[in-house]
């Protein structure tokens, strides 16, 4: 009953891959009639900032379409942007769960997206109320911070060009279809991702291009398997880690 409930008042769920549906189906397999009903879809545009660092975290997002982006901007102002998320995640839950008051960090759509809204109270009156839905938050919290630490620790290893394959070889894992990362080098998007400048991103590219390790194609940039496999390899043997 609850699924057909919620394809109904989700009904972007018939429009996104049956495996990001089968992620918004479980983590809302328990949830009550009556949070549902509370729940607010809103169309964004490419660019919006929907959650500012600092600001009272009133309101829980999930993504149903579309990518967007966490950044910080505490460290001397500049602008760091640490992540990029595609999995079903709650915005604002990890306040919920360690009784935060305000948002932690800033979020912006990196395309135009298709975003679920439920007010903080009714997500907290669920969790405290359903330990399987707790449990479930927290699991998904505990993954992701995890993930963050390690790639923080690796990255304090990487300087220049190697900082940078390991964010192709990230993107790469990440949204490759068909053996294939095709994506835009944005000098200064990429900049953003590693705490690098346009001039070292820029040498980079250029210096993978000539060995071999990326494929451009006017402003894009194209990796296949093998060339994400000479990165993993590299960056490997500087590691020496697992990836």
């Amino acid at each position: 009953m609850e699924n057909k409930y919620l394809a109904k008042i989700l009904p972007f769920l018939d429009e996104i891959e049956k495996d990001r549906r089968k992620q918004f189906e479980e983590y809302f397999r328990t949830a009550p009639m009556w949070l549902m009903d509370t729940f607010v879809v809103e169309e964004l545009e490419k660019g919006t900032v929907f959650v500012q660092e600092g600001e009272p975290a009133d309101m829980i997002f999930f993504i149903g379409k579309g990518l967007i982006k966490a950044t910080d901007y505490r460290i001397y102002g500049i602008n760091y942007d640490f992540t990029m998320f595609d999995k079903v995640y709650a915005f604002g839950g990890m306040e919920v769960i360690i009784n935060l008051d305000k948002y932690q960090t800033t979020l912006q759509t990196v395309t135009e997206c298709t975003v679920l809204k439920i007010p903080k109270e009714g997500f907290k009156k669920w969790l405290d109320s359903d330990i399987v839905a707790l449990q479930q938050e927290s699991r998904l919290m505990g993954e992701y911070l995890l993930e963050q630490a390690r790639d923080s620790r690796m990255l304090l290893f990487l300087q220049g060009a190697d900082r940078v394959a390991f964010l192709l070889m990230k993107r790469y894992r990440k949204y490759a279809q068909g053996g294939v990362l095709r994506m835009k080098g944005d000098r200064q998007e990429l900049s953003d991702f590693t705490g690098l400048c346009v001039k070292t991103i820029s040498r980079s590219i250029k210096k993978f291009k000539e060995n071999g390790m990326i494929t451009t194609q006017g402003s894009n940039i194209m990796i296949n398997y093998e060339q994400y496999r000479r990165m993993e390899e590299m960056i490997s043997g500087i590691l020496a880690e697992d990836l």
